[in-house]
């Protein structure tokens, strides 16, 4: 094995983000903004970006994914596969919310892991996961595998 350098950028990043090739991009845009607090900053037929006011660094964007930015052969939609984790202060409250309250269809039931999370998981449209979370202290044999901070 050899031991190759790794190159640091030369340019500063100006932001980072995913983008979610989608079938209806209408339907992942009111998901998003209704159920998971997102407002939109720039909206096109086929193309939505998304972004958190009290969070702002945290932005989304959904795509039409027949759009002809996508290079041919990539111009697929998602079905499933792709995890979107959301940490949250009350895991409880927002499974109350979403779950009960809205009726969103739950995929993973509200659990305790003894890795450190207590979740749950919800579908999104087009199979995209969204999982539920507020960090908890991890059980013995976990908490050793956690790297200092």
């Amino acid at each position: 094995m050899t031991n190759e350098l790794t190159t640091v950028p030369t340019t500063e990043l100006g932001g980072f983000y995913p983008v979610l090739a989608t079938r209806d991009v209408a339907a992942s845009r009111d998901f998003y903004t209704r159920h998971l607090g997102f407002e939109v900053t720039f909206e096109a037929h086929w193309y939505v970006s998304l972004r958190r006011s009290d969070a702002p660094q945290y932005e989304l964007a959904l795509l039409d994914h027949a759009h002809p930015t996508l290079p041919e052969g990539h111009r697929v939609a998602l079905r499933g596969g792709l995890l979107l984790n959301f940490e949250v202060d009350d895991v409880d409250a927002e499974h109350q919310r979403l779950v009960v309250e809205a009726g969103l269809p739950e995929v993973l039931s509200l659990r305790t892991e003894k890795f450190g999370q207590r979740h749950f998981i919800v579908a999104a449209p087009d199979g995209v996961l969204i999982d539920v979370i507020t960090v908890v202290p991890p059980s013995e044999e976990y908490a050793a595998q956690y790297a200092d901070s």
